[in-house]
């Protein structure tokens, strides 16, 4: 290994030590399950590592990761076991889980279970927007679309997210009246 080499791993290994934890919240917010965002993010690193002694500038490497992270995701969605897989969250034959003692719903788990009732590019496109907060060029690129398609699939995206809060509100309120 080259001089060269052993730097390159090391401005690797201290960008994915400084960069794994918001790459796996932003994989989450994607695809809604805990496991599978681990996973696409160490798939998103193996492949950055494969690509890193091609990426110039190393300062834009978050923006290129968040890239790469989105593709992997992308690339998942179209698997067949995933269309065919029921993923409902319900494990048959085991006990109810006890309810939260203060009868709280939390923000979080309605914010993400409305996210997933999104299709996969408006959920994309809301959680670049409004979540990691990049521009409408940016989202564009990202996405590999145009600027009106980022535009149409975020206020699609974001009237359908209404449409679920509303939803999981009354659901959540008839639960605890319950």
């Amino acid at each position: 290994m080259s001089p060269r080499d052993r730097s390159d791993d090391e401005r690797f290994h201290v960008f994915a030590t400084r960069s794994t934890a918001s790459l796996t919240r932003l994989a989450y917010l994607l695809c809604g399950d805990q496991h599978l965002a681990h996973d696409l993010v160490q798939t998103c690193l193996i492949r950055l590592y494969q690509a890193w002694p091609k990426v110039r500038d190393k300062d834009a490497a978050d923006a290129y990761a968040r890239k790469v992270l989105l593709r992997c995701w992308l690339n998942e969605r179209r698997r067949p076991w995933r269309r065919a897989e029921s993923r409902d969250g319900l494990v048959p034959d085991t006990p109810v889980p006890e309810r939260d003692p203060a009868g709280v719903v939390h923000q979080k788990e309605v914010i993400r279970v409305a996210l997933a009732k999104l299709p996969p590019r408006q959920r994309a496109a809301v959680v670049l927007r409004y979540w990691s907060q990049h521009t409408v060029t940016e989202t564009a690129a990202i996405l590999r679309c145009s600027e009106g398609n980022v535009k149409s699939q975020s206020a699609r995206g974001l009237a359908a997210l209404r449409v679920a809060l509303a939803g999981l509100g009354a659901e959540a309120l008839e639960e605890l009246n319950s």
